[in-house]
């Protein structure tokens, strides 16, 4: 039974930084895809940035340049790292995970590249 756990979300004003957390369990922990999702009020869920398990990393293009995806396979955790924060950036966090055969990186930002998902951890923003 794959799990992912969040934490890290919180409120604060533009310019802040936030640290996320995503916590996995159930599954070969080496051997797959990660990436971290956001959702804004009425919109819909947008891919920020994937890690695969060689640390090859994609961003969108929203976050590049401030955010930073990381993993640590022994913690089985995933971190994004959030500087410069803006209002913009504000919505509920998720993490997702997969595994299986090669995935372009044209596809490491896409929802359906993604079979398990956390509950979310929400970050505002002000």
């Amino acid at each position: 039974h794959v799990q992912l756990v969040e934490s890290g979300g919180g409120s604060l004003q533009a310019g802040g930084s936030l640290n996320l957390s995503c916590a996995a369990s159930g599954y070969t922990y080496g051997d797959i895809y990660m990436a971290w999702f956001r959702q804004a009020p009425g919109k819909e869920r947008q891919g920020i940035a994937s890690v695969d398990n060689g640390g090859r990393t994609t961003y969108g293009d929203s976050v590049t340049g401030r955010f930073t995806i990381t993993k640590d396979n022994v913690k089985r955790t995933m971190y994004l790292q959030m500087n410069s924060l803006k209002p913009e950036d504000s919505g509920m966090y998720y993490c997702a995970s997969n595994s299986g055969p090669y995935l372009p990186f044209s596809q490491r930002l896409d929802i359906s590249a993604y079979k398990y998902w956390g509950q979310g951890t929400q970050v505002t923003v002000s």
